[in-house]
């Protein structure tokens, strides 16, 4: 029995809406630290030793307050205030980044996450040998620092992606796109339409990607994603037309590219899932 090749699960999302991460702090955090959602920046800290309770004013979407007590992740994929509370004379350790994802919180990464994921660095295999590195240039001041350091950051990132990935449930992840990303077969489909948008999917051909019936298909990916294919595949489309039309492309260069007949068809579609024209909407973002 042949078995079908590995997809690369995370590569056509990233290649699309990429992210950059900024170092801002390393060492001791003492008294109390906040974040302020008005910066327009999500987070990862890394709790290297000692304790935190960390806060969140006016959140409805995580508890006002959590402490940790080991060393941990704390990762906030949209802009969200936390403040961190640490004792004046023996404040933890932490190794801390700012991330912009691209699009901000219309990245469809950052879409299907949660507010928060706060994970004990022990309960994710993998991150021993990039923090020990992310760890030591951090330590120690030398040529090239902040630039390792911000990619380290970045690695970061995606070894975090890659397990939740596999570990949804754990993660508490909503059902939605990375749901089905964690659902071997699914993945497939949703990383043939993420590398190709502009082929003309039909249910069967997303089918087949999958190697499932048509009708388990439609039911499963509706179950686990929360919408149905073909309605994924114009989001998806709309979203990389809003990513390109940021980028200066005309719209007319993007119809072919994204399965439309034509200009006026692409912008249609554009209208209904935005509420807005394309050329309405770039004046409104660059405003």
């Amino acid at each position: 029995m042949s078995t079908l090749p590995p997809v690369d699960r995370l590569a056509g999302v990233l290649e699309n809406f990429r992210f950059q991460a900024q170092l801002f702090h390393s060492g001791p955090l003492c008294g109390l630290t906040s974040f302020d959602a008005d910066e327009g920046h999500a987070h990862l800290h890394v709790l290297r030793r000692g304790q935190l309770e960390v806060s969140h004013p006016g959140s409805r979407d995580v508890p006002a307050s959590m402490h940790f007590n080991e060393p941990t992740l704390l990762f906030y994929p949209r802009p969200l205030s936390h403040r961190f509370h640490n004792p004046p004379r023996d404040g933890a350790d932490f190794t801390c980044a700012r991330l912009d994802f691209d699009g901000g919180s219309a990245h469809p990464l950052v879409r299907g996450l949660p507010s928060l994921i706060a994970l004990p660095l022990a309960r994710i295999p993998g991150l021993a040998m990039t923090l020990e590195l992310l760890f030591n240039e951090t330590d120690h001041v030398r040529c090239g620092q902040r630039l390792l350091t911000d990619r380290l950051f970045e690695v970061l990132v995606i070894q975090l992606l890659r397990w939740l990935l596999d570990h949804p449930q754990e993660a508490g992840i909503p059902a939605g796109f990375i749901t089905g990303l964690s659902d071997p077969r699914l993945a497939r489909a949703l990383a043939a339409m993420h590398d190709r948008p502009g082929e003309i999917w039909s249910l069967n051909s997303l089918a087949e990607q999958a190697g499932m019936s048509r009708t388990a298909f439609a039911n499963s990916f509706r179950d686990v994603v929360g919408q149905t294919p073909l309605d994924y595949l114009t989001d998806w489309r709309i979203a990389l037309a809003q990513r390109r039309l940021r980028q200066g492309r005309p719209i007319k260069a993007l119809a072919d590219e994204l399965g439309y007949a034509n200009a006026s068809a692409l912008s249609r579609v554009f209208a209904a899932k935005t509420g807005m024209a394309p050329r309405e909407w770039l004046k409104q973002r660059s405003d």
